[in-house]
């Protein structure tokens, strides 16, 4: 019996709503990586991309640890947000969204990438505000060139770990496209998990002005929002039975 697998690539990408999904976008990040500060596991963020506001336009985070992935595989989907940004003046409600991708990474079966599959470029990586600017090119991009699927990894100080991490990101997002048992489904496959990012196309909406999390799936709402976005998500986690 296959074990459940113990790491997890968590990619939360700003959806409808501008500067206010990338915020959104941003919140979530810190909400997951709290919540798994509270478990005991590990959360380092591979690769990201802000925005003006300092927001997330795409954040990609690897967690590790025991039951990770069976008490995150519930959060793919579209999440939408319902609040006054702070930008707003007039005090008018936005409804904003951010998608939620969680692919596992399994390494008791890697899968095989051909080196000649592969274009491996190096660029240099800093970190927000020029913080830990590396001057030699240790950031890591990978196009796989069958699938036209690219990956990038900046958070390791040196050129090999991060290319070790962008292989094993490349390879749980191939195992994603490959249990339809063929690679050109692969970009469908994602687009299933990810959704659209239409507001319409939802599995959880945050209401701030409702003090109110629902979840869709399980037609059921939270209340304290605030203290589920610092990462106290349990009490939803454990009513999908984890």
């Amino acid at each position: 019996m296959n074990q459940s697998p113990k790491t997890i690539i968590l990619e939360i990408r700003a959806g409808a709503g501008g500067n206010e999904a990338a915020l959104f976008a941003a919140d979530l990040a810190n909400m997951y990586s709290k919540y798994a500060a509270k478990q005991g596991w590990s959360a380092v963020v591979l690769d990201q991309s802000r925005s003006e506001l300092g927001g997330y336009k795409e954040v990609v985070l690897e967690i590790s640890g025991k039951g990770v992935y069976d008490k995150l595989k519930q959060e793919s989907g579209v999440h939408r947000v319902q609040r006054v940004p702070e930008t707003e003046k007039s005090g008018r409600v936005h409804t904003s969204t951010a998608s939620v991708a969680v692919l596992p990474i399994r390494t008791e079966e890697k899968m095989a990438i051909k080196p000649q599959d592969l274009e491996i470029s190096f660029t240099r990586s800093g970190g927000a505000g020029g913080q830990n600017v590396n001057k030699v090119e240790t950031a890591v991009r990978i196009l796989h060139k069958p699938t036209g699927l690219v990956v990038k990894c900046t958070s390791e100080r040196s050129q090999q770990r991060n290319r070790e991490k962008a292989l094993a990101l490349l390879a749980a997002k191939l195992e994603s496209g490959q249990a339809s048992e063929a690679q050109s489904q692969l970009a469908s496959e994602r687009k299933q998990q990810i959704g659209t990012q239409d507001r319409s196309e939802k599995i959880r909406t945050y209401n701030f002005l409702q003090d109110r999390i629902t979840d869709h799936r399980l037609k059921k709402s939270f209340h304290d929002i605030e203290k589920i976005m610092e990462g106290n998500l349990e009490k939803i986690i454990k009513s999908f039975g984890f």
